[in-house]
């Protein structure tokens, strides 16, 4: 390494505690759109080594969306790791810590054991926020240091050298207890950069010395007013901001991240070019969640990464399409058709590709072999010119249908479909067919090949019927023995959606049963006790296979309600079955509180 890049501190700073804050009215005037000034000061590129990304996704990215789920965290958090944290590329993620969601996903991320994305928290600065990180045994954790006077003055109500000295006294503390501090430098393109913010980092550089341990600064960009433009004045300028830090606080580069939002679309090279300008971490989120307009998308930051180094063994690309359809299907976020990397049709033109011509020219309008890179097919665009064997690969690829599920362009529904397709064209339509008419078009035609809203019903309706019976049969796992059945009169009250719940022996007979409507009490007569249920197909599964079993929905012969049956094996402290516990459930009662049931399962809903 050359001396050019030992970044030593060239001036000693001075901070500048004024009376009123200092707001740039010149640049942000509020009732104007902000300008950008330039003063011909030039800095050439100076790139980090190492460049590498931190991830926000669980933290800033939560802030955009409705909470993810311990185990949707766990997910998401395996495919970072499977996408950059095996090479170390993705170095970090963070996490909020306050509640006991947050601690049992953490928890549950760090059972996994990868080295990368390593977790670190996030803190307001403040002491007590400090003991719930040491009580983690955290090594690093961010603190929310705001440095504009916007912050300071009006949000705050202190003075520069207050807030100072309050941030200062909260990184003491971090860095007795062995913790190394992340500053979040909050917006940090309206603070006046040498009257605040180079005094305050060469400060946590002399608490870095004596302590032995590494104060990082992340650079946050809270507006988005960055710019990555040379000759552009402080404090909007990103390649100024950065060579301040790293040339005149002394703070290495490799100590350092930019963190950015996209309220004026700057939010990608901006965060690039801090990396060409000396700093090491580019910090976003999968999809570019977060709080406003958002933040630097890492799947966007993977692919710069690799075009600047060349490194393609860096990241697994592939795992991009997966965040993307786990994103739709798991959290029910529709990314646009036309989002980078992501959506269904980035990779498609209307410039006269067809699926007879997809083999000769993809590479003439593709940005890169998608499918070797990205696992993504080049879709195609329908117009009249496609044919039957367009329209059958449009389907297949949609639908994602494979070997002999496949459709051929001789099946009739396709032909009807593309005949619907001529006709506009024949009356003049002149632009492609959307991908929406497309699907209409097809669910038309073929209804067979899509999820119904009842099939979804029935799905929800699975998913929570199993949630209550496994608990009812741990419940109720050495009842038999006891001759106590309690536990069934307690259990339909707590969940009255349930019409007949019962309970048989290991042969089928029933030994115990609830009606919780007094109306059927009559019809359910004939299911005494002793009645032997042996046959029944809820009674042989569990028995069989030692798993929960649940029916299609059906009508109930004696109330004529739209039931499911859900059944599940008892077992005593040996794991021997000793009988099966089944429940009639009523549809529509038990859809009626899914919001109910998914709070109690820890999952997070709002009604």
């Amino acid at each position: 390494m050359t001396l050019f890049h030992l970044n030593r501190a060239t001036s000693k700073l001075k901070l500048e505690n004024l009376e009123q804050g200092e707001y740039f009215r010149d640049l942000y005037p509020y009732k104007q759109i902000s300008r950008i000034a330039f003063d011909d000061v030039l800095v050439a590129p100076r790139p980090a080594e190492p460049m590498f990304i931190t991830d926000t996704t669980f933290r800033d990215g939560q802030q955009a969306r409705p909470p993810y789920t311990v185990k949707q965290i766990e997910t998401i958090y395996d495919m970072l790791y499977r996408l950059g944290g095996r090479s170390g590329l993705i170095r970090a993620s963070e996490f909020f810590m306050y509640s006991d969601k947050d601690k049992r996903a953490i928890d549950a991320c760090r059972s996994r054991g990868y080295k990368y994305p390593e977790i670190t928290g996030w803190i307001r600065a403040h002491k007590d926020d400090l003991k719930i990180a040491k009580s983690m045994e955290f090594r690093e954790v961010g603190m929310l240091t705001s440095v504009s006077d916007y912050h300071i003055y009006l949000k705050l109500g202190l003075d520069r050298e207050k807030a100072m000295r309050n941030y200062l006294e909260v990184v003491e503390q971090a860095l007795a207890w062995g913790i190394s501090p992340r500053c979040h430098f909050e917006d940090i393109t309206r603070a006046d950069i040498h009257g605040f913010c180079l005094p305050f980092a060469e400060k946590l550089m002399e608490l870095s010395r004596q302590s032995g341990l590494p104060v990082k600064i992340r650079m946050c960009d809270t507006m988005g007013y960055g710019v990555p433009y040379t000759g552009a004045t402080l404090p909007r300028s990103v390649p100024r901001i950065v060579r301040a830090f790293t040339d005149e606080a002394g703070v290495p580069g490799d100590w350092l991240e930019w963190h950015g939002h996209n309220d004026f679309h700057k939010t990608l090279v901006n965060a690039v070019t801090a990396w060409l300008y000396g700093c090491g971490g580019a910090n976003g989120t999968l999809l570019g969640f977060g709080e406003r307009t958002g933040n630097s998308p890492i799947e966007a930051l993977i692919i710069e990464y690799i075009s600047l180094t060349g490194d393609d063994e860096a990241a697994d690309t592939r795992v991009i399409s997966e965040v993307g359809e786990y994103f739709e299907k798991e959290l029910e976020y529709n990314v646009a058709d036309n989002y980078p990397f992501v959506g269904r049709d980035f990779n498609a033109t209307s410039a006269g590709i067809h699926v007879d011509g997809l083999a000769k020219n993809e590479e003439i309008y593709n940005v890169f072999d998608t499918t070797r890179l990205l696992n993504r097919p080049v879709p195609i665009i329908i117009t009249d010119k496609s044919g039957r064997a367009g329209v059958a690969y449009w389907i297949n690829q949609t639908l994602k249908l494979t070997g002999d599920s496949e459709v051929s362009k001789r099946h009739p529904a396709v032909g009807k479909v593309y005949n619907r397709i001529l006709e506009a064209y024949e009356k003049g339509r002149s632009t492609s067919i959307s991908n929406k008419e497309m699907e209409r078009l097809v669910r038309r035609y073929m209804p067979e090949m899509f999820r119904t809203d009842f099939d979804n019903l029935k799905e929800v309706a699975h998913n929570l019927a199993a949630q209550i019976i496994s608990e009812l049969s741990f419940d109720c796992n050495v009842i038999l023995a006891k001759e106590n059945y309690r536990c069934l009169t307690e259990f339909v009250q707590q969940y009255p959606f349930i019409q007949y719940l019962y309970l048989t022996d290991n042969e089928g007979g029933l030994i115990a049963s609830k009606i919780t409507d007094m109306r059927f009490v009559e019809k359910y007569e004939e299911l005494g006790i002793g009645f032997d249920f042996s046959s029944r197909e809820w009674f042989k599964q569990p028995v069989q296979t030692g798993k929960l079993h649940i029916t299609n929905l059906y009508t109930s012969h004696f109330t004529g309600q739209l039931i499911l049956t859900v059944s599940a094996p008892v077992t005593d402290n040996d794991d021997n079955i000793t009988g099966v516990i089944g429940a009639d459930i009523m549809l529509e009662q038990l859809l009626q509180r899914e919001c109910e049931l998914e709070e109690k399962n820890n999952i997070e809903a709002f009604c």
